[in-house]
């Protein structure tokens, strides 16, 4: 088998060439030395000839870089069920495997408006939990022929939102029992003011914690993209509010009395509050750095410079600590009881948000330092 010189514009490239080097390397286990004995029929020994040589005997069909070229992507069909009624909402055809379960979501989105990507939960199992947005599809324990289950989360509000309502409700609330205004009190103390200095310094702590949040969820706290349900944000609401109208009406009320132990009772209580507000901004701060770059990869947080954040080498929430201590220093300034059944209450939820992130914090990191406890330093 001899090569001509019409042949020279047919000849391989360079990446051929790389084939063919592939190639013969493997050609002694894959046929007969007579066989190869064929392959010196060209006196010239080039290239274009073993190039045809093993082109007829199927080796160029074969290798990966054809096969890979040859290979088609496989793509998905989801369909998507309703959780309660099981009925099909709709049928996806040739969905990309890279594509993730908010790509999904907005291709339900589409088919039905109503129901816009916040308000979606998808899942694999109708009672499991919903498969987070960046989870990719073909990484899913399903086939190429996907079902999920889709639930109605119903009418959402984002997280910033969510905090402004939560933080401007107990400021004005607050202020109307503090100004006494006609139907709280009655007519003959409307507009009267206490003669306690007590009541005016807790009138100022009460607020200069409820503007801090504002002005974190404005200017600190970075949200995701998470949302609340509107019928959670109306419960959240009435605990905030209504709390912070029992504890006004008491503070306020003419009849109200100071602590027991006066003015030391009172400025220690104020210098605790103040260093608990303080380490409690601190920390958000620091939260709100690891994210600085943009960068979505999950880091756990560590003391910096600020020595309010050192309280991280204790615990693995340390801005609920710090949120527990100013309402703590609220009640002993007040020594009023709304105010601490609305720190106990407060204590107890936060205790378990902290527990939950700290074994998060566990699980995720191998390295996470095992000093650290929730929500109280060696103790919880």
């Amino acid at each position: 088998m001899r090569c001509s010189v019409a042949d020279a514009h047919h000849f391989p490239t360079h990446r051929d060439t790389g084939l063919l080097l592939y190639n013969l390397r493997l050609l002694p286990a894959r046929i007969s030395p007579a066989s190869v004995a064929g392959l010196a029929a060209c006196s010239s020994g080039c290239v274009l000839c073993t190039h045809r040589w093993l082109d007829m005997y199927g080796f160029l069909a074969r290798t990966p870089h054809r096969a890979m070229m040859s290979s088609r992507i496989s793509f998905f069909e989801v369909e998507i069920l309703d959780c309660r009624t099981k009925q099909q909402l709709c049928f996806l055809d040739k969905v990309e495997p890279h594509l993730t379960v908010s790509d999904v979501k907005l291709m339900l989105h589409k088919c039905y408006p109503q129901w816009y990507p916040a308000r979606q939960s998808i899942r694999l199992d109708p009672k499991g939990r919903s498969l987070k947005d960046e989870e990719i599809l073909q990484d899913l324990p399903v086939g190429t022929t996907a079902t999920l289950y889709f639930r109605d989360l119903g009418p959402q509000i984002g997280w910033t939102m969510v905090f402004l309502l939560e933080s401007t409700g107990p400021l004005f609330v607050y202020f109307l029992f503090y100004f006494r205004m006609p139907f709280f009190y009655g007519l003959a103390k409307a507009f009267t003011s206490s003669p306690h200095s007590v009541v005016h310094l807790a009138c100022c702590c009460h607020s200069f914690h409820y503007i801090k949040r504002l002005i974190e969820t404005i200017f600190v706290h970075r949200f995701s993209h998470g949302t609340m349900p509107l019928k959670s944000i109306v419960k959240n609401c009435f605990y905030y509010w209504g709390f912070a109208a029992w504890l006004a009406y008491y503070i306020n009320h003419p009849l109200y009395t100071p602590p027991i132990y006066g003015k030391m009772q009172i400025s220690l209580s104020m210098v605790m509050f103040l260093m608990c507000e303080t380490g409690n901004f601190s920390i958000h701060v620091a939260l709100s750095n690891l994210r600085l770059d943009g960068s979505r990869s999950r880091r756990f947080p560590f003391p910096t410079r600020n020595p309010f954040t050192w309280l991280f080498f204790f615990v693995s929430c340390p801005n609920y600590t710090y949120e527990v201590g100013s309402w703590i220093s609220l009640t002993v300034m007040t020594q009023c009881f709304p105010v601490g059944l609305f720190t106990l209450i407060g204590f107890i939820q936060m205790t378990i948000w902290a527990r939950e992130k700290h074994y998060r914090y566990i699980k995720d990191f191998k390295d996470y330092p095992r000093l650290r406890m929730s929500i109280i330093p060696l103790l919880l």
